[in-house]
């Protein structure tokens, strides 16, 4: 296989901005915001919707508003809409374990340290680079801008298998499975300190860091966060943990289990202490995925082998 073997056209973020205007009828009323938004601009997914709504670039007669507003007569709403522009995304025939593909998706093993898709410091090298020059121009567009196919993510620093939708039929259904809690996440994480409890569920929201915004934290203003554990060995200082998560919020495995005293080793973000390993980037490893196959609807578990690092340390 060669490298850049295909070049996609996306689109990306550009700073001029157009703003579009619209007056609720008496019809349209009680309607979700995100719901009558993507109704009226048929090139604008609901989840891009709620995004910009996210980003405040969606108002109400001039007030900030919740994707789940309902929409009243009269009521004056404004968007925001970035022009897009095009750049040139390449195919790059980088190293990457397939667990799975058919002409629907594809589910692969993410290596520690590869970023999933482009973004400001990593603009190529991704994950997303790398499905490209597998599955060349079979990819879902839903995921919009530079994130062709990506239904969910996991950190640069945890490794562990991860689903790609290869159209939209499948990204709409596999985003629904994981909106009502029916996608199975299992982890395995090494941290530091003797967990006592044999099994456990942390349920603490979680929101952005009010001390620090490149950080996530447990805060009463933010979003609901379930995670289960159990432990599977202990150790003299070090406990080796399977966690299931209901929720995806981002960061919650690294950010719950340091909050309740047992930090992820090598976790440099949520985690002041040394590890004698030496281990950079989180001990933490998406082991399985169970979902439905987006299309067939056959119940599907698929799994990841542990890392080379991590099995050495166990």
């Amino acid at each position: 296989m060669k490298n850049n073997l295909a070049k996609m056209r996306v689109k990306y973020r550009d700073e001029e901005v157009k703003v579009k205007k619209f007056i609720v009828e008496e019809k349209e009323e009680n309607k979700r915001i995100d719901s009558y938004l993507s109704e009226k601009n048929e090139d604008l997914s609901r989840v891009a919707i709620q995004r910009l709504i996210s980003e405040e670039k969606v108002k109400v007669n001039n007030k900030k508003v919740k994707p789940s507003y309902k929409v009243q007569e009269n009521d004056e709403i404004t968007l925001e809409e970035e022009q897009p522009k095009e750049i040139s995304l390449k195919a790059q025939n980088i190293p990457l374990e397939i667990i799975y593909e058919d002409n629907d998706i594809i589910v692969v093993n993410k290596p520690k340290g590869m970023v999933v898709h482009p973004a400001n410091g990593n603009p190529d090298g991704t994950l997303v680079n790398a499905v490209m020059a597998i599955c060349k121009d079979s990819l879902s567009g839903i995921g919009g801008e530079i994130r062709p196919g990506i239904v969910h993510r996991l950190d640069k620093d945890t490794s562990g298998i991860i689903v790609v939708a290869k159209n939209d039929k499948a990204h709409i259904n596999l985003s629904k499975q994981i909106k009502n809690h029916e996608v199975k996440k299992t982890y395995i994480a090494i941290v530091r300190g003797v967990v006592k409890e044999n099994q456990a569920t942390i349920n603490m929201p979680i929101g952005r860091s009010e001390k620090d915004r490149k950080k996530m934290a447990v805060t009463k203003k933010g979003k609901d966060a379930i995670t289960h554990f159990k432990v599977l060995k202990r150790f003299e200082d070090y406990t080796v943990l399977e966690v299931n998560i209901e929720t995806g919020r981002t960061h919650q495995i690294r950010v719950h289990l340091a909050q309740i005293g047992y930090p992820i080793i090598g976790d440099s973000t949520y985690s002041s202490g040394k590890n004698k390993w030496g281990i950079k980037g989180q001990a933490l490893h998406a082991k399985s995925l169970e979902f439905r196959h987006p299309i067939t609807g056959e119940k599907m578990k698929l799994e990841a082998e542990l890392p080379e690092y991590m099995r050495r340390l166990i």
